[in-house]
Order: structure tokens, then C-alpha cells, then sequence
């Protein structure tokens, strides 16, 4: 333990993160942590108990002074995010880390600039930066398919690649895709909705258009892509967990070279009439070993949306895990 306490002074715009009237704030998780004494006065937070608890404090602190600094409009579940992490962390791992887990990917059409915001986010920028095939795969709000598209982005404007192809598999439910009025681009329009409003998130509208009509950005059934070649393109596949196997073969053989692919998925939500051919429940079977492909696997603690989305998710699985349970005693 540390014998002598230490003050940290907080900036008034941290001390009413740290110190609402509200049971969740940043000192109930502070003082959730074992082997620390914490105390609260005005603008300071007096902390004293093993060095590494402190250090992680400190740690806190900083993270929460360098996103406020940069002008980010930080609420709860956002402290709670970053403490959770940090808490999980050794101290080689947050000196190691920390500094470049909040640096910027890409500013978006409006200005505001896009970050990891948990290690297994700044994990999955890391593999698309570092591998020609990154699979993706986890729960609704996680971040797979928007920081895919900030990366294709990110890639395009370096001149890294020529162009952005997206494809996702049409699952159709009584209508066939020839049946359906307008051109391709129309009849796909409603499946491909999350990930042009990505895109033109980062670019905006006009030149999100103005890069479909010259071809630079590309949208494509996955039922389209057979054949095909893409060379200099970074390739973003989401919703694969409705690919089938031999879908799956035939988008991989597509890359060709300077290229660059994503594959997103999530498990829990497979829609083909029999989820067991889905390609995502076999893949990293199949291609845990080869070179330059790299899987990652996103949980319930990267939703950055609502945090009640995160609960819902874990009850989902918690209720899943105990009908299983129940299943397999009825055989």
C-alpha cells in the first residue's frame, strides 16, 4: 500500500464526470476498486493503496483530461468505458498503449474525428492497417461496419487504393431481386442503407454520389461478384455471417492485388434458412492459419451505442447459454 496520499487536482468539467449527484459516476468506479482508499473534496481527489491501482487512477484521469481537452462531450457510459478497460489492463500494457488507443482515423464530413474507443477497437484499426484480410466479428454496435468505413476511407484519401467496393449478401424474403423496380443500385439500396450512411458520414452526400457515378466507390450483391477481379480496392463484406461457404471461397478469391479486404459479421444473427451454413461459424477454422488474415473478435464491452444495448445483449446471450444448457439435458 501507498503510505502517502496523493491529490489530483480536476478540471471542473471532470470533477462533475467524477462527482454528479447521480450513483453512476466516476467515483463509484473508482471506489469499486479493491486495495484503495479514495476521498472527495472540492476539486480534488485524494487517492492512496497499491501502486498499480493508483497508477491506473492516474492513468484514468489522463484519459479523461486528453478526450475533454480535445473537446469531446464525454457521458457516463463513456467514463465507465474507459475505466473498464483500463482496470482490465496491466501497467506494461497501459504504458504501451494508452497513448495511441484514442488517436484519430479520420475526421468526418462535419468535422468530428473518429477513435478507438476500447482496446479491441483500436485492436481491429490496428489488424486492417497491418493485414490483407481482417474478419470482424461481433454483436450490433461494436463499431465493425462504421470504423471498416472509416478505414476504406482513410485508405482512399492516402491513394493506398484506387477504390472502395461494398457487398453484402441480399438475403431475399419473397421477392426476387429481378422483380423489383429500378436499376441495381435501387433494388439493393435498402440492404446497403448502413453502410452508405457510413460513407457519407465521412465524405458527404455529394461526393459519396459523385465517387458511385465515377466508380470509386462500388455496390455490389454479393451474388454479382463472381468473376470479378479487384485490384488496388479495399473490399468491405458485411453481414457475412449470411454467407454460405462456397459464397465465402468465391468473395476471397476475388482480391487481387494492392488490395484490401474487411469481412464483418455477427453470429447471433444469421438469417439463412439453415444457420448452420453459415461461413462465419467455420471460417476461422479453416483460415486461422494463413498469412496475413487475422480475426477479431469484438464483444458486448465494444458497444458504443445506447448502454442499454449492451445489457440487452448480454441477456441475449445469458438466456441462449441456459437454453442450451436446457436443450442438451433433454437429449
Amino acid at each position: 500500500m501507498s503510505e502517502t496520499p496523493i491529490c489530483i487536482n480536476l478540471s471542473e468539467e471532470l470533477s462533475r464526470l467524477m462527482f454528479s449527484s447521480s450513483r453512476e459516476n466516476g467515483l463509484s468506479l473508482i471506489r469499486s476498486l479493491p486495495n484503495l482508499n479514495v476521498k472527495a473534496r472540492g476539486n480534488c481527489l485524494t487517492i492512496s493503496g497499491s501502486e498499480d491501482k493508483v497508477r491506473t487512477i492516474k492513468q484514468f484521469i489522463k484519459v479523461l483530461n486528453s478526450r475533454i481537452n480535445q473537446h469531446e462531450e464525454l457521458e457516463y457510459a463513456d467514463v465507465r468505458r474507459v475505466f473498464r478497460q483500463l482496470s482490465n489492463l496491466n501497467q506494461a500494457q497501459i504504458e504501451a498503449d494508452q497513448q495511441s488507443l484514442f488517436s484519430d482515423v479520420l475526421a468526418t464530413h462535419s468535422g468530428r474525428t473518429i477513435k478507438a474507443k476500447t482496446s479491441n477497437q483500436k485492436y481491429y484499426l490496428d489488424s486492417i492497417e497491418r493485414n490483407t484480410i481482417t474478419i470482424a466479428r461481433g454483436p450490433a454496435g461494436t463499431g465493425k461496419t462504421y470504423l471498416a468505413a472509416a478505414m476504406a476511407v482513410k485508405a482512399l484519401k492516402e491513394k493506398k487504393i484506387s477504390r472502395i467496393v461494398l457487398s453484402r449478401p441480399v438475403i431475399e424474403a419473397g421477392e426476387s431481386l429481378g422483380y423489383l423496380p429500378g436499376d441495381l443500385k435501387e433494388k439493393v439500396d435498402p440492404h446497403f442503407r448502413p453502410l452508405y450512411d457510413s460513407l457519407q458520414d465521412f465524405i458527404g452526400l455529394s461526393k459519396f454520389e459523385q465517387f458511385v457515378r465515377q466508380g470509386i466507390i462500388e455496390i455490389t450483391p454479393l451474388a454479382y461478384m463472381r468473376g470479378r477481379t479487384f485490384n488496388e480496392s479495399f473490399v468491405v463484406l458485411d453481414e457475412a455471417q449470411n454467407t454460405t461457404l462456397a459464397q465465402m471461397r468465391m468473395i476471397l478469391t476475388r482480391l487481387g492485388y494492392g488490395a484490401k479486404m474487411v469481412i464483418t459479421g455477427d453470429q447471433t444473427q444469421i438469417d439463412l434458412p439453415n444457420p448452420a451454413d453459415s461461413s462465419l461459424l467455420v471460417l476461422k477454422d479453416i483460415l486461422g492459419k494463413v498469412e496475413s488474415v487475422n480475426f477479431v473478435d469484438l464483444t458486448s464491452e465494444d458497444v458504443v451505442r445506447h448502454d442499454v444495448v449492451r445489457r440487452i445483449i448480454n441477456a441475449f446471450d445469458d438466456y441462449q447459454s441456459k437454453e442450451r444448457v436446457k436443450n442438451e439435458g433433454r437429449k
